[in-house]
């Protein structure tokens, strides 16, 4: 039971081939790091360990990249975003040149072979899944030929230069699931944030919208002043013509309807000042019938029942709590609208709205006599992008598709921000339908401000 927001799989479908979130200034840093910690560990085996490599061949592997990396940051802007297509080109470089040095120094023998796993890790934090797998694969290619073509490892002693080929298979087994396993991480790790920041974007426009509407009143006042003086000048130079034009004369009607239309529109202005004003302290305050009602009155029409049923919760003593007054606040009114038409979609006949209060808490119930939530479903709803709608591009041909599933997130997300919380579960059979149980803490709505958008 949530509502959705509908997109287009097609769409969706070429811009994951096409996006990518990964600026040129972010790898050409990574690969400025590279660079000086290739140089630091080649000198420091040359020189320091006294080991015998091929220095100037090292050295050249490594300048080639370092002229690379200098060439892009000259010719292309630090903000400059990378394409799916140059990213991959770029990660594949550094896989080539990662893998030359290490066929010149001992190949998957290298305890540094295990940064074969860098280009990979970025690819999947940051490309779609197919340019992602294209640099696993050419990952695991580059170890596999490391482990059958290698220069000798440089070490002390020349009986110790060539490591087992059983061992040497094992390393490139733990490398190729290194691959695996840190490619599909970040790449699962990156859709859910993904999905995330796009779900709460939505919920910030859909705030905004509600902010706009709640905003007409103070707009209408703003008007009614500024119109003010214009006005007033108009009645004045209506005025001073009434009295200049001859009674008899084909214009001094004209001039007296204009005079009354003046004063008529000053009137209505005065009472649009005068209602704002009046209505500032109830409109902003509301009890919890009020609230109930205002989310439920557009959906009276249709042809299931609405059942409210309001009541406090006694305390200890006996005592009764009185009914909240809370102010009004845009989102927690979008949150319940959200549930209350999502639960009259799915209802058959019936829907009630269980209000309760304690001195301390108020508590909203949203019933249906729907088919209730399957239980695989109900336990992922308030994630973005789980819905149970069907899927509607099989059954309709106007080219939408099935919804996102972003209702039910939208609307937990916005009652967190108010202090709130909400559980879902299903009737007690044999009775069907879902039942959605909202909390919310009374001296934090009481006390409370309407929401406004973090300013960015």
């Amino acid at each position: 039971m949530l509502k959705t927001i509908r997109t287009n799989p097609l769409l969706n479908d070429r811009i994951e081939v096409t996006e990518s979130r990964l600026r040129l200034q972010t790898l050409i840093r990574l690969r400025w790091v590279a660079v000086f910690g290739q140089i630091a560990a080649v000198l420091f085996v040359y020189l320091g360990l006294g080991f015998n490599l091929p220095l100037l061949e090292c050295v050249t592997a490594i300048g080639i990249a370092a002229l690379f990396n200098l060439a892009l940051q000259i010719y292309f802007p630090p903000s400059k975003r990378l394409l799916s297509i140059p990213a991959m080109v770029m990660l594949a470089f550094d896989l080539l040149q990662l893998s030359i040095l290490l066929y010149l120094t001992g190949g998957l023998q290298n305890p540094f072979s295990l940064l074969l796993v860098v280009p990979v890790a970025v690819s999947a934090s940051t490309q779609p899944i197919r340019i992602t797998i294209a640099v696993g694969t050419l990952a695991v290619l580059c170890a596999s030929v490391l482990l059958a073509f290698h220069m000798p490892l440089p070490w002390l002693s020349a009986d110790l230069q060539e490591l087992p080929l059983l061992y040497k298979t094992g390393i490139w087994t733990a490398l190729v699931c290194c691959i695996i396993f840190m490619g599909t991480y970040a790449t699962r790790t990156a859709q859910e944030n993904r999905k995330m920041s796009d779900a709460l974007a939505a919920t910030e426009l859909v705030l905004a919208r509600e902010q706009k509407l709640s905003a007409l009143d103070g707009l209408a006042a703003a008007a009614a002043h500024e119109l003010g003086t214009p006005l007033s000048t108009i009645a004045l130079v209506a005025t001073e013509l009434e009295r200049d034009v001859p009674k008899d004369s084909p214009l001094y009607e004209d001039v007296q309807l204009l005079r009354s239309q003046a004063a008529r529109c000053r009137e209505i202005l005065g009472s649009l000042t005068a209602n704002t004003e009046e209505q500032d302290a109830m409109y902003s305050q509301m009890s919890i019938g009020h609230l109930i009602e205002e989310v439920i009155e557009p959906y009276r029409i249709f042809d299931k029942t609405i059942e409210v049923v309001l009541f406090p919760v006694q305390s200890k003593n006996g005592k009764s709590a009185t009914e909240p007054v809370i102010s009004r606040n845009a989102g927690l009114m979008y949150a319940l609208t959200n549930l209350v038409e999502n639960a009259i979609d799915y209802a058959r006949s019936k829907v009630v709205i269980t209000g309760r209060w304690a001195n301390d808490s108020i508590k909203i119930a949203i019933t249906d006599d729907g088919p209730g939530i399957a239980p695989q479903i109900i336990r992922h709803l308030g994630e973005p992008y789980v819905t149970t709608r069907p899927r509607l591009a099989e059954k309709e041909f106007d080219g939408e598709s099935e919804g996102m599933g972003l209702g039910f997130f939208i609307a937990k997300t916005l009652l967190e921000r108010v202090g709130g919380n909400l559980t879902l579960k299903n009737k007690t059979p044999p009775a069907t339908g879902a039942i959605i149980e909202i909390n919310l803490r009374r001296d934090r709505l009481e006390r409370a401000t309407p929401y406004t958008l973090p300013i960015q």
